[in-house]
């Protein structure tokens, strides 16, 4: 077990922490494939009938850590890959609670929370066409889905931050509580839910995201081969080299 997925069950609800807060809880490859594993594994486990998922100390996660750019494995999937996944077969209801910084795959993955909710702290961004690459979790889907093509057009192609009420109001979290009572509020909803029938739970959420899934498929197919395309590009490149050298990206330049 990945000691950067932590788990704790209580009476019907999975609370599992994402542990890297040194790292704001970036993801390299064994976060997520931990993850991955997690919900594969609270899927076919009985006692568990809600999962929460949170991220240890101020924030939630910064996404895809950039010092870490593992490869494709055997089956052709990027470790994020692996979560996209274990997330679009996940038929138990999924709670997530953000707070601080959720950035790239750290925003993304809360499109696919049944319920989420954000803290007053919340910075969101979704920074993929300033990093020169294309979106992913189901986002170019999922985001239009629950907010409407113009402003999730707006927050894909401007990668400009977003605060708790904004997140609120467009509709990509249901409800803004303090930092301190997030946690607590997000696991009093999972409880109330998880006293429900488990049966009725699972099969509700499976109507529910029925109709999404051929679009989701078709979405991650489209952002997978977009972001091959993308991935080591000049632009790509450029954007990483200007990120760790803090400075803005200079894209005219390799214009042609």
């Amino acid at each position: 077990m990945s000691e950067l997925i932590l788990q704790e069950l209580n009476e019907g609800v999975l609370l599992i922490t994402l542990n890297n807060p040194k790292k704001k809880n970036a993801f390299n490859a064994e976060a997520w494939i931990g993850l991955a594993e997690t919900l594969n594994s609270a899927k076919d486990n009985p006692e568990i009938n809600v999962v929460v998922i949170t991220g240890a100390g101020k924030d939630f996660s910064a996404g895809q850590d950039l010092g870490d750019l593992t490869g494709k494995d055997d089956a052709g999937l990027s470790p994020y890959q692996h979560t996209e996944r274990a997330l679009l077969d996940f038929d138990k209801p999924v709670l997530m609670c953000a707070k601080g910084v959720a950035v790239g795959g750290g925003g993304t993955i809360l499109f696919h929370a049944d319920i989420a909710y954000v803290g007053e702290s919340l910075r969101f961004r979704l920074p993929f066409t300033s990093l020169g690459l294309a979106p992913e979790f189901g986002s170019s889907y999922l985001l239009q889905a629950n907010i409407g093509a113009q402003r999730a057009a707006e927050i894909l192609l401007c990668a400009e931050w977003l605060d708790a009420d904004q997140a609120v109001e467009c509709g990509i979290a249901a409800r803004k509580f303090s930092d301190d009572e997030l946690l607590d509020k997000t696991l009093e909803k999972a409880h109330t839910i998880a006293k429900l029938a488990p049966n009725a739970l699972r099969e509700s959420k499976r109507c529910i995201k029925l109709a999404q899934r051929q679009h989701l498929e078709a979405a991650y197919k489209m952002e997978s081969d977009s972001m091959d395309k993308l991935r080591g590009s000049e632009e790509n490149t450029e954007a990483i080299m200007a990120l760790f050298e803090k400075r803005e990206p200079d894209f005219k330049k390799l214009a042609k």
